[in-house]
C-alpha cells in the first residue's frame, strides 16, 4: 500500500475529528471518565485492528488512552491508517 501525500494527508485530518499529525503518524488521545473504559475501548480498537491487519501503537495513562497510527511497513502514513482512524472516531461516537 502507498504512502500518501502530504496533501491526502493534510486532507484526511479535515475529515478526522480529534487526530493531529505527529512525525509520520496520526495521534488522538482520549479522556474516558474511568480506567476500566479506557482498558475496554482499547480492546475493541486492538479487535478492529486484528481484523485489518493494521496495529497501531497504544500508550495508557490512567485514564488517558492515546492512539498513534502508522504503517510502519510503508515508513508513513496509508489509507489503512486514516480508515481505522474513522472506524476508531465512529466507536467513540457509539460509546
Amino acid at each position: 500500500m502507498a504512502k500518501l501525500s502530504e496533501q491526502e494527508v493534510a486532507q484526511a485530518l479535515t475529515e478526522l475529528e480529534g487526530w493531529e499529525r505527529e512525525g509520520d503518524a496520526i495521534v488522538r488521545t482520549v479522556r474516558f471518565p474511568e480506567f476500566m473504559a479506557g482498558i475496554e475501548f482499547l480492546n475493541r480498537v486492538a479487535e478492529m485492528a486484528e481484523a485489518a491487519d493494521h496495529h497501531p501503537d497504544f500508550d495508557i495513562r490512567y485514564r488517558n488512552v492515546r492512539f498513534a497510527l502508522s504503517t510502519h511497513s510503508e515508513g508513513g502514513l496509508t489509507e489503512k491508517d486514516v480508515a481505522l482512524a474513522r472506524q476508531i472516531n465512529q466507536a467513540l461516537a457509539q460509546s
